[in-house]
């Protein structure tokens, strides 16, 4: 019978290097959970809302009951494996929203979707819901917001940033600034108007 070779001395080294950041990573997790959970104030600021109309709230459940939440994201539930939907309404118009929901791949950009279309596409289901229903998950999608300047949002924030006015002066080619408008000079409808869906 063979005998147990014992580890050399760089394996003990690395499974004690391993035992400790793994340690590390341990106390360092569940001191986070306790601040989070004893804390008055949020640790990070929310950027997401909504106030959901009749309308709104009727499409949040036609969401749920469709199961969309199986792929996405939205009022902080759901998966990640599609797109999250949280501010979405910050992003595209109703007319937009209701276009995809329809015709997915006619408004979608380089015309192919993952899984919205036509069958045997997982969320064919979409196209084919009745228009009520599609109407009113448009409706809950469009009161999904976000703030202007958060990472969901498609308007920068409304006052000037140190750090995107650096990386513009960095990475932006200088003829930009005569050819293209720095929307936070413009007034909330006129930002809105120059970022309307294509």
């Amino acid at each position: 019978m063979k005998k147990k070779q014992s580890l050399k001395s760089g394996e003990k080294i690395l499974f004690i290097v391993f035992g400790v950041f793994f340690l590390l990573a341990l106390i360092a997790y569940v001191g986070l959970e306790t601040v989070r959970l004893n804390s008055e104030e949020p640790l990070f600021a929310q950027t997401t809302h909504f106030d959901f109309s009749p309308l709104g709230s009727q499409g949040s459940k036609i969401y749920r009951e469709a199961r969309c939440n199986s792929c996405h994201r939205a009022l902080r539930t759901g998966t990640s494996m599609g797109l999250s939907l949280d501010g979405i309404g910050s992003k595209r118009s109703k007319e937009w929203l209701a276009q995809f929901l329809l015709h997915p791949e006619s408004v979608y950009e380089g015309g192919i979707t993952l899984d919205h279309g036509l069958r045997p596409k997982e969320a064919a289901y979409a196209s084919e819901m009745s228009a009520e229903d599609r109407h009113a998950i448009v409706v809950f999608l469009s009161e999904l917001k976000a703030d202007p300047g958060s990472s969901v949002a498609k308007v920068p924030p409304p006052e000037k940033s140190a750090f995107i006015d650096n990386m513009v002066e960095m990475w932006a080619p200088k003829e930009w600034g005569d050819k293209y408008t720095d929307i936070r000079e413009k007034t909330p409808t006129e930002a809105d108007v120059l970022l309307e869906d294509k």
